[in-house]
């Protein structure tokens, strides 16, 4: 521990208390790898704070002293953007121990949570009133309400509700001297110059600490209805896409994964079954809440069966079978994961173009790096692919990731950018891809990036490492 460090800690021992400073190594581990386990990291303390007050003291104080932190809800990230450096220079900040719904309106579809809070609490506070948090993602029991908003997570309902850019009606932050920005109020018009709520939303804690955030709810619908398909390739998929869109407003979500994928999940499931007998290429899971219910879905496969869209499909009759059905797709990450090495991309293009990137990215990957197995799954309607290339059987996972997977990140990032296409969809930018967005992104772009950085965090002790550099980074650094 650095003599700045220890003097840090000395001037918080008061205000946090002995729950609010950890120092032993064994507490401090978990916290240290990211869910991948691909980052490793090294902080000699973790912080817990259990009030904003108590954040605006260790911020202000690590300013003073110029420690740098390292913010961190459920550590779910998939780019390591929760990561200290390996270098032991920043202490972890934990927001774990703020978990408070401060409110919660149903009347006015509003919620105040606090960062702390695990999504899967609050879509159970949300529905004990009759509401939901129309958010979700495979990571819901232990992703945080300020891990989301840094990182503008999606999810599979994105389709209908958007991100949580657009789920986020206010923010109460601290920025990087301490200072509390106060922007609970969910206020409809407000042009007092830059919108710092969004500014915040998906800045990855490297401007400010999120501490709590004003969410839009939605009723609980009366009806819900969910169903699996096999369809024959991505553009059929699109095709259906677009007759449901033509046919409801209440379509949430519309999600795509091949066969290869599917099969590794029920591999890794124990007891998991096939939702449909037929063997396709590819599967559909579509979810609405039309009050038309499952008849409008039986019209909808019903054309598409006889068009040749889909070879087989299924409504699901329960509730119970219906969270079977996403109990496949949110176990993908984890199924695949046990599969091997992999290089992993969470990357956007124009949905219209996704079924095309699907098919021909996957095959110029194969081409350019043979024996690896490329595919993709995601979310159809929202254009974001979950794009894996997995090593040839028998790879060393260490070579793997240190010789091999830099250059097909080069490669399929260069896939992205010709389509039009964004490297990060959902996941950030953390530290996994911050030379890659360097290197991807207009001089214009970066300028404006550190600029801001540069203005907000000056000292550069948010988050360091992560998101963007203040400066240009030299070969070998």
């Amino acid at each position: 521990m650095t003599p700045a460090q220890t003097a840090l800690l000395d001037s918080l021992a008061a205000t946090l208390g002995p729950k609010g400073i950890v120092t032993d190594a064994e507490r401090i581990a978990p916290w240290l790898v990211d869910w991948r386990r691909r980052f490793h990291g090294a902080a000699p303390a973790l912080l817990a704070p259990a009030s904003t007050a108590e954040v605006s003291a260790v911020v202000a104080a690590a300013a003073a002293h110029g420690v740098p932190l390292v913010p961190q809800g459920g550590n779910s990230s998939m780019v390591g953007g929760a990561t200290p450096p390996a270098d032991g220079s920043a202490l972890i900040l934990s927001l774990r121990r703020m978990t408070a719904i401060r409110r919660l309106d149903a009347a006015a579809n509003l919620a105040v949570a606090e960062a702390g809070v695990i999504l899967s609490d609050l879509h159970e506070a949300a529905l004990a009133a009759g509401r939901r948090f129309p958010l979700t993602l495979g990571a819901k029991g232990h992703a945080t309400v300020g891990g989301l908003v840094s990182t503008n997570a999606g999810g599979t309902q994105v389709l209908r509700f958007g991100s949580m850019r657009g789920l986020v009606a206010g923010l109460e932050v601290v920025l990087a001297d301490g200072s509390v920005h106060d922007g609970l109020a969910p206020l409809k018009k407000d042009n007092r110059g830059y919108d710092l709520t969004q500014l915040l939303i998906g800045a990855e804690g490297t401007l400010g600490i999120v501490t709590a955030a004003t969410l839009r709810l939605a009723p609980e619908p009366a009806t819900r209805t969910t169903a699996w398909a096999a369809v024959r390739d991505p553009a059929a998929a699109l095709a259906l896409l677009r007759r449901c869109q033509a046919g409801s407003d209440a379509l949430e979500s519309f999600e795509i994964l091949p066969q290869e994928t599917l099969a590794a999940v029920l591999a890794y499931v124990p007891g998991a079954r096939a939702p449909v007998a037929t063997t396709a290429a590819w599967h559909l899971l579509i979810e609405h809440s039309d009050p038309a219910g499952a008849a409008l879905t039986e019209r909808w496969l019903g054309e598409a069966l006889a068009d040749g869209l889909i070879a087989d499909a299924t409504i699901a009759t329960s509730a119970a079978q219906a969270a079977d059905f996403w109990r496949l797709r949110e176990s993908i990450s984890d199924a695949e994961r046990a599969l091997g090495p992999a290089s992993q991309h969470d990357l956007s293009v124009p949905v219209d173009t996704m079924p095309r990137f699907m098919i021909e990215a996957a095959a110029a990957c194969e081409a350019r790096f043979p024996g690896c197995r490329a595919s993709g799954f995601g979310h159809l309607g929202d254009g974001n692919v979950h794009f894996h290339v997995r090593a040839a059987p028998g790879t060393d996972p260490a070579r793997w990731y240190a010789e091999e997977v830099p250059v097909v990140t080069r490669f399929v990032d260069d896939l992205v950018i010709a389509a039009g296409g964004s490297i990060a969809a959902e996941h950030g930018i953390g530290q996994m891809k911050r030379d890659e967005l360097e290197r991807t992104s207009s001089p214009a772009r970066l300028a404006a990036l550190r600029a801001v950085k540069a203005a907000m965090d000056p000292l550069g002790i948010l988050n360091p490492g992560k998101l963007v550099t203040l400066a240009p980074r030299r070969a070998g650094q």
